[in-house]
């Protein structure tokens, strides 16, 4: 059995540590302010790790209880309360094993940082959020959770507030999550409204009520309830996991220090948005339209953003996009109703990806916050760990078979394959973004470990505007503090999946938390062919994705190893698809030259025209104007002689005994 008492303290312990140091800081120091907050998420991490084996092999039963009612309106009680199966315990776990790798990563990269415990109060805030988000067994507690890690992840992609891009990026990222929340909260509102309630339990046991159900959107528009709920919730989740066109905030996030961007791109936020479509499965396989919508959106995603990362010179950007193009794949396995399929992939890409950002941020320490890969090259010999581990990270990510990414991205392709045998023209369309998404993702991918790590050393040479300020780079391998993090990233990237794929992709893992209606059910159908792990990833090296897998490995080796020439020949010969991925096909354009300052000329224009116009020019000029003339008038009358003000007396009584006589009459 469960503990409710060790629920809340999995929840509980990096607040503690995130009040400790951000309000006593000064107080316990530095050591104080690493020290309480690693303890706090590490104790979540071990408590996490007890539940889940006690839910996969104790045999222990699901948790489902209120622990505390918030507040009562009406008929409706809104309630805090865990809801811990197998589902949110292995996000548990995903969860603060990468955070406690994060905080301790922390210590290294954020030493000489003025703001070292604002920095880790502000992380261990944020893994309290997206703890109390997994956790949760109703809809108000999730939006808590997912308003909660939307704003510290404001605050954390802002930390170096007097960068003037890092604001520009994190008020990016704050706005564009508005407009992907305020279809979130048309769906929970939804929920409410057909339900009346939001404790999921309810709501999943009586989700085949509103089977059927018609509601009109707009007048002459009638869609089906299901179909609405879902999408509006979806909309939430193109916000918080960065679907296109909700995706322009993501890459600027690398604004932020390197460990925030592997907590948000690996185990947080971006993953919130994939956790929930998984957990709200009974509603969106009621309605095929919202699933075909998720499918075109993840496949958009999947492949037109991984292209991007082919142009991106920064190392942190090209390992952004690459989070953009997976988080596409998750999206399009929703789609295609393999919901285990996307929360595996969630798990395993969480852990290299969390590798990758960590060993970008150690090529970053060495190279003095160097982050342009065309002024790095030869790293290998001066950083071995960082060298090995990346390259561990990147084979799973392009999904070498018998590596964690392998099941996991293999899954998924084979399950929207099948759904591509049995469906329209979205299957289709989903099907072959991630397939030859597999190539761009194995370009990308190695043309930067080539540019990083192989190659000429061109971290010595000297541009001539800079040559004056210039200081010798000597590069060394990062602190035991940096490199640890990598080695304990390195080892579920290599073996998670061998070990995990047949119980939790094929097998009864998810019963219980996931729905999938038989029709649907991909997943099942790849799993007739699963004949275990070992033989899943032979078949897998005469599967079609490995060899453009290794297409685009060859490609990026040929060009960044041995004919570096070629690229800037490719640049100049495809200059114009080369300019409009270098635009992000003009997406920012968009969003700050459209929306955004359509959103400025339509406020300046309320504020001249409303404001100053109607309320300021008439309402509060006008009357004081209207005051001051009538005032004028009525001044003359006030002369201040008796025989006028007897005079007015006399008027107005013969008025008044005049009225009268005519209403007696």
């Amino acid at each position: 059995m469960i503990s409710q008492n060790v629920l809340l303290l999995i929840a509980l312990a990096p607040l503690f540590g995130a009040i400790i140091a951000g309000l006593f800081g000064r107080q316990v120091g530095r050591a104080g302010a690493h020290t309480i907050t690693i303890l706090g998420v590490a104790l979540s991490f071990v408590l996490s790790a007890k539940v889940l084996f006690d839910l996969w092999q104790g045999g222990a039963a699901p948790f489902n209880a209120n622990l505390y009612t918030w507040f009562e309106v009406g008929g409706y009680s809104a309630h805090i309360g865990f809801m811990v199966d197998r589902l949110s315990a292995m996000m548990m776990v995903v969860v603060t094993f990468v955070s406690l790798l994060v905080h301790v990563y922390t210590v290294g990269y954020m030493a000489e940082d003025p703001g070292y415990q604002r920095f880790f109060s502000y992380i261990s805030l944020f893994t309290f959020s997206m703890l109390m988000l997994v956790m949760s067994n109703n809809f108000l507690q999730l939006f808590f959770g997912w308003e909660a890690v939307g704003l510290v992840s404001y605050l954390l992609i802002g930390f170096w507030f007097k960068k003037p891009s890092a604001i520009f990026a994190n008020l990016k990222a704050f706005l564009v999550n508005r407009v992907g929340d305020f279809g979130f909260l048309l769906g929970i509102a939804g929920v409410l409204m057909w339900f009346g309630t939001l404790d999921y339990a309810n709501v999943f046991a009586n989700a085949t009520g509103i089977e059927g159900q018609l509601v009109e959107v707009w007048p002459g528009v009638v869609w089906s309830v299901p179909t609405v709920i879902a999408i509006c919730l979806f909309i939430g989740a193109m916000g918080k996991s960065a679907q296109v066109p909700l995706h322009v905030w993501l890459p600027d996030s690398m604004e932020g220090p390197t460990p925030i961007s592997a907590l948000i791109h690996a185990a947080t936020m971006v993953t919130a948005g994939i956790f929930m479509v998984a957990r709200m499965s009974p509603l969106f396989e009621l309605s095929e339209t919202a699933l075909s919508f998720v499918l075109f959106i993840g496949a958009t995603t999947a492949f037109f953003t991984g292209l991007i990362g082919i142009v991106q010179n920064d190392i942190k950007r090209v390992v952004a996009y690459s989070t953009l193009s997976q988080l596409g794949y998750m999206t399009v396995a929703l789609g295609v109703s393999a919901y285990s399929g996307a929360v595996y992939h969630l798990m395993t890409h969480a852990f290299f990806k969390a590798l990758l950002f960590l060993g970008a941020g150690s090529v970053i320490i060495a190279l003095h916050h160097e982050q342009d890969m065309r002024k790095m090259g030869g790293l290998r010999r001066y950083m071995p760990i960082t060298w090995i581990t990346m390259w561990i990270g990147t084979l799973a990510l392009t999904g070498l078979p018998f590596l964690s990414g392998f099941y996991s991205k293999d899954s998924i392709i084979e399950a929207a394959h099948h759904a591509a045998e049995h469906g329209g023209w979205i299957q289709q369309y989903g099907y072959w973004s991630v397939l030859l998404g597999v190539f761009v993702t194995s370009f990308y991918s190695f043309r930067l470990l080539y540019l990083t790590f192989h190659g000429k050393e061109r971290f010595r040479e000297v541009d001539a505007h800079d040559a004056h300020d210039h200081h010798p780079v000597e590069p060394k391998e990062s602190p035991w503090v940096v490199t640890v993090p990598l080695v304990l990233l390195a080892i579920p990237s290599l073996l998670v999946g061998f070990f995990t794929a047949g119980p939790m992709l094929f097998g009864d893992f998810f019963e219980g938390s996931i729905y999938v209606k038989a029709a649907h059910d991909t997943i099942a159908a790849v799993g007739e062919e699963f004949h275990g792990a070992a033989a899943f990833a032979l078949h897998g090296l005469m599967a079609p994705a490995f060899w453009l897998a290794f297409s685009g490995f060859a490609l990026a080796t040929y060009i960044y190893l041995f004919n570096p020439g070629l690229a800037a020949r490719a640049r100049e010969v495809f200059s114009l698809p080369y300019r409009v991925l270098d635009n992000k096909y003009g997406f920012d354009t968009l969003w700050i030259n459209g929306f955004a300052a359509g959103g400025l000329r339509l406020g300046r224009g309320l504020w001249k025209g409303g404001d100053q116009a109607v309320i300021d020019g008439v309402a509060v000029n006008g009357s004081a104007w209207l005051v001051d003339r009538i005032a004028g008038l009525v001044r003359h009358v006030q002369s201040g002689y008796l025989y006028h003000y007897a005079f007015a007396m006399i008027l107005g009584l013969i008025f008044m005994l005049a009225a009268l006589i005519r209403v007696q009459g």
